[in-house]
């Protein structure tokens, strides 16, 4: 037999589609909601643009333990940048949760919980 003879990957019968499971073509998330994902985006780029605008912070007053205004600024940023990525990163888990929960047919409350909504 020549090599010509076995079928492409794609042309190749899916066993998992023959007994009813899910195959390559199966979605795994439903329809998305923007508004998590647009959230998200604002909030990483202030975390980003704004400590990159140094006319925002080129100052020597007010003095913090000593320290000028264009120091203690930066320095705040870390902790706000850290809660302002966990806040994204916790609405785009939620938001893929959700979509997941969906084509799997439970409502986001039995998700939530960990069960079937039966």
């Amino acid at each position: 037999m020549s090599g010509h003879d076995t079928p492409a990957p794609d042309q190749r019968p899916d066993p998992a589609a023959a007994e009813g499971g899910p195959t390559r073509d199966t979605p795994t998330r439903g329809p998305a909601r923007p508004l998590p994902y647009v959230i998200a985006g604002i909030l990483l780029a202030a975390a980003i643009v704004l400590p990159l605008m140094p006319s925002l912070y080129s100052f020597d007053q007010p003095r913090w333990g000593g320290m000028p205004f264009f120091y203690w600024y930066q320095l705040l940023w870390v902790p706000i940048s850290a809660v302002l990525s966990s806040i994204a990163y916790w609405l785009t888990v939620t938001e893929d949760r959700r979509r997941r929960a969906a084509v799997r047919g439970t409502g986001s409350h039995a998700a939530r919980r960990g069960g079937d909504a039966a």
